[in-house]
């Protein structure tokens, strides 16, 4: 491909773009969008194989030969997010207008780090971020930014709460003179289901995995009251000093929702930072019938929202969002060639001073497109519809007499585990083995992608029902699949429960 073909104001570069992307969408269409299967069951010792030729070659060659390549090699042996049998991981299929979001944002390269580099998709990412608040009830005061996802989310989040209890505390400026002496004894709370992004942000905070202090749950995976009331009265002998409180909308195995009006009432009555990881169930919020999960997340400091999981984006795409915008205040800092204080006093909107990036992709475009293209009331049936399919689905599950279901879903998350034929009783550690091979085998069938989890030290299995357009007649065949798998396996073993 020559010089003048591969950019766009090149003259030949808008024909290239034109046939390349043209060729590009009938190569996932028909190698992804049309297969059976959502798993080629291709080993990493198969798909190694693939990729003998060198990488950087000393000629190139044309780019239909290249997008052949990535069919055969890459996409034909990709995981299909689309197929309604592709069910083991919170990873939704993403809509079309959204897909249309990410090739006009991706063409366009905004890079939202300062405001001469994106104008519009600065404004436009403001104007996302006040309607998200709204969405949220949080005050007038509040204020966004958009993240790579939960991880971050969750991470500058307990930052900011870290720096304003320092600030607060111990009249300390994190930013500049770094952690104060009492840092040791620094914790945050969080429920035992809570996702590990947690302690992986108190291990890049500089307080350590052990800063983080985990509550029982209860019978329905949400945090036990009692358990938190016990674990602060606990901190408070111990000397050690809280600084917030995570709740979790939506567990990553049960779809479990915390208490959070209840944890609203403990943060305010300790002063903690009240933090809501609601990256998978943020969804709720635009549907009438299931929004009432989340009351109490309005009260929240902030709030971590994904919309690569039920608002069905294209991967990366999250937001975080604050009650009080001036909190960011504990990270904003200016540099003289993107955010000269100048700007801030002239006006110029400044969106590098509330990440914990640089250089940042105009992500807030793929949710407005959904937004203006299917409305809330759209976007809430598809949401919806999976809660409705994952209860059907447990329903399934609870009168076959081959599997055993190990709790109502609360979202679209359906766990339970394989037991074959009646017989004599099996160990914890018999059936942990046994689930855990039946996983294995699916894998490499193909046939239908489910998730492995551990619910009571025992190794269980996990369908999360997200993509809309699923039906109970997929879960079925996703259950024969499993069942298959699993007749085989302790057919070769021997094996009754």
């Amino acid at each position: 491909m020559s010089a003048d073909e591969c950019f766009l104001g090149t003259g030949r570069g808008e024909t290239s773009y034109r046939d390349a992307m043209d060729r590009a969408v009938e190569t996932v269409i028909e190698t992804v969008a049309d297969r059976e299967r959502p798993h080629s069951g291709a080993s990493p010792e198969e798909l190694a194989a693939q990729f003998d030729d060198p990488v950087v070659p000393e000629e190139g060659q044309r780019l239909e030969m290249t997008i052949d390549e990535v069919a055969e090699r890459v996409l034909r042996h990709s995981v299909d997010p689309s197929n309604p049998r592709c069910a083991a991981h919170l990873q939704c299929p993403p809509m079309i207008p959204g897909l249309a979001a990410e090739t006009l944002l991706t063409a366009t390269n905004q890079s939202l780090d300062s405001f001469d580099q994106a104008p519009a998709a600065t404004v436009l990412e403001e104007r996302v971020v006040t309607a998200l608040c709204d969405l949220f009830d949080l005050p007038a005061d509040a204020d966004g930014v958009f993240t790579s996802g939960g991880t971050q989310s969750n991470f500058q989040a307990l930052l900011l709460a870290r720096d304003r209890y320092c600030d607060q505390q111990f009249d300390r400026n994190v930013q500049t003179d770094g952690l104060p002496a009492a840092a040791p004894s620094l914790r945050i709370l969080c429920s035992e289901a809570a996702h590990f992004t947690g302690k992986q942000a108190a291990h890049h905070l500089g307080l350590g995995e052990r800063a983080v202090y985990t509550v029982p749950t209860d019978a329905d995976g949400r945090m036990d009251l009692d358990e938190l009331d016990a674990a602060l009265d606990d901190l408070n002998r111990r000397d050690e000093l809280p600084f917030a409180l995570v709740g979790t909308a939506g567990t990553t195995d049960f779809g479990s929702i915390d208490p959070l009006p209840a944890l609203a009432d403990r943060a305010a009555d300790r002063d903690l930072w009240f933090h809501v990881d609601a990256a998978y169930g943020g969804a709720l919020a635009v549907s009438d019938e299931f929004s009432d999960h989340l009351a109490g997340i309005e009260r929240a400091d902030s709030i971590a929202v994904d919309f690569h999981k039920l608002f069905y984006q294209p991967i990366s795409c999250g937001a975080l969002l604050l009650r009080d915008g001036a909190d960011f205040r504990l990270m904003a800092r200016n540099a003289a060639y993107l955010n000269p204080e100048a700007h801030d006093e002239g006006g110029i909107p400044n969106l590098v001073s509330k990440s914990v990036q640089t250089t940042r992709r105009f992500d807030a475009l793929k949710p407005y497109v959904a937004f203006r293209t299917l409305g809330r009331t759209g976007l809430a049936e598809l949401v919806e519809h999976t809660l409705e399919l994952a209860d059907d689905a447990a329903a399934l599950v609870r009168e076959a007499d081959d599997f055993k279901l190990l709790g109502e879903p609360t979202l679209n998350a359906v766990v339970f585990r394989y037991r074959p034929r009646p017989g004599p009783g099996m160990s914890d550690e018999a059936v942990s083995d046994l689930n855990a091979a039946v996983r294995r085998e699916l894998l490499d069938d193909g046939r239908a992608l489910v998730a492995r989890t551990t619910v009571d030290g025992v190794t269980s299995l996990k369908v999360t029902l997200l993509n809309p357009t699923a039906t109970l007649e997929d879960v079925a065949a996703m259950l024969d699949a499993v069942r298959d798998c699993g007749d085989r396996v302790a057919d070769a073993r021997e094996v009754t429960a």
